[in-house]
């Protein structure tokens, strides 16, 4: 790898990122039923109908786990919490069993050195709260007010950093309107109070946390450039709206206090009554803003209602998971994000990998493409922070190949291979270079 440490600014934090569905083991530890154990049953759902059950059984290996993130000299590790791990009805009397994992958890990474960076939802909603509307039903704000009231009491005074919800895109609009993700509705008047309602819960948490006295809170947000497909205005138009739906709702809310009017013009006659009120809520004053990025997307105009957009397949390099890689595209949200929503507050990018068809071979995983994807993404963070952005860190997905939601155990993002029927982890030569240039 062509980075080193010193070559990026003193005390910018390196990191490693997982979720607790995919990695962890969902059946046990007195973990509830969520609607990713209800849609993964649903046939049709999830490639070879896979659920996180076992998953990476990070539940009893997390020690061996976080002894690779420490001799990989990263700095931090991003973990979610289970909602329904904690709180198996998603309210009501808590799992002591799963509140004590995360207890344990937590001492395991302050034990290696490294900065825990707690996310509260990584789209895992209990499955009785789901059977109440879930994120349609404005009553979840307080339900997540609960679960982070609960689960900060125990864990917060140990956290580096909490952000409430991971992906409000994922959580709302691909959920909701797109049905790839659990519940997997294809509903408009759902996707919208879904959008609404998951930044007023975001809102909600980050109040809670502070009642708390807790600091070093923020926002995670995945960003997905949008480039038209042609130089038409009709194509312009397209990639706006996308753009509207898919990062500017979300920066809006939080940041500005309002929705970008290309994605109202199809979303606001589904929104809740008296939804403008909620916005002192949702912005929340944050110590940090977090990007996830991964790729960009050609848009065309479609004949269609509401969005009245298609995706065309780009000409870019892709990843496994067909993804085109342009990492110009996280300069540009950098540098764009700072410049018209977050002003000074430190940035990190908090998810960025990708996904290749890795195979283990005489006990080693070579894995080139992956080491060249990094190094090119943190060039471009390094050109942004040359613009002057306040870039504050880089967290890597994924440590482990994990469970890719719909897809499976197909697609493979880790530094570490897991052997699915052994569970054996093996670094792969990423996990070397950058364990080198982390050192170096």
């Amino acid at each position: 790898m062509r980075h080193k440490r010193s070559d990026f600014p003193e005390g910018f934090l390196f990191g490693t990122a997982t979720s607790a569905y995919q990695i962890e083991g969902h059946a046990f530890g007195g973990a509830g039923r969520n609607h990713w154990d209800d849609f993964a049953a649903t046939p049709g759902n999830v490639v070879r109908a896979e659920n996180g059950d076992r998953a990476c059984d990070h539940y009893h290996r997390f020690a061996e786990d976080l002894d690779l993130v420490k001799a990989a000299g990263l700095d931090a590790y991003r973990f979610s919490i289970s909602w329904a791990r904690v709180l198996p009805e998603g309210t009501g009397t808590p799992n002591a069993e799963g509140l004590d994992y995360y207890d344990r958890l937590t001492d395991a990474m302050l034990e290696r050195g490294l900065k825990p960076c707690a996310t509260l939802y990584h789209w895992e909603l209990p499955s009785a709260l789901a059977d109440k509307g879930g994120w349609r039903n404005r009553d979840i704000a307080a339900w997540f007010g609960e679960f982070t009231e609960i689960a900060m009491k125990r864990l917060g005074d140990r956290m580096f950093s909490v952000a409430p919800i991971n992906e409000p895109w994922c959580v709302a609009w691909l959920s909701h309107f797109m049905g790839g993700h659990a519940p997997g509705l294809r509903d408009v008047r759902a996707a919208a109070r879904a959008m609404h309602h998951v930044l007023l819960a975001h809102g909600t948490a980050i109040q809670t946390m502070r009642g708390l006295g807790m600091s070093n809170l923020g926002g995670v947000f995945n960003l997905e450039w949008a480039t038209p497909a042609d130089g038409t205005p009709e194509a312009q138009a397209a990639a706006a709206r996308y753009d509207a739906i898919y990062n500017r709702w979300f920066l809006g809310g939080v940041f500005k206090g309002a929705y970008p009017q290309a994605a109202l013009d199809g979303l606001e006659p589904h929104l809740p009554a008296g939804w403008q009120d909620d916005f002192p809520t949702i912005q929340e004053p944050l110590d940090w803003c977090g990007l996830n990025y991964y790729t960009r997307k050609l848009i065309a105009p479609d004949a269609t209602p509401f969005p009245s957009l298609k995706e065309v397949e780009g000409p870019l390099p892709k990843t496994f998971m067909d993804w085109e890689i342009y990492p110009q595209g996280l300069e540009d949200f950098l540098t764009r994000t700072a410049r018209e929503y977050t002003g000074d507050l430190p940035l990190y990018v908090t998810e960025n990998g990708m996904a290749s068809p890795d195979v283990l071979v005489d006990g080693a995983v070579q894995d080139p493409s992956r080491t060249a994807f990094l190094e090119d993404h943190l060039d471009a963070v390094q050109r942004a922070i040359a613009a002057g952005v306040p870039v504050s860190g880089y967290f890597i997905w994924s440590l482990l190949d994990n469970y890719e939601w719909a897809l499976g155990y197909e697609k493979r993002f880790g530094l570490v291979h897991v052997d699915f029927g052994t569970l054996e982890r093996t670094a792969k030569s990423s996990y070397h270079e950058l364990k080198s240039a982390l050192q170096s």
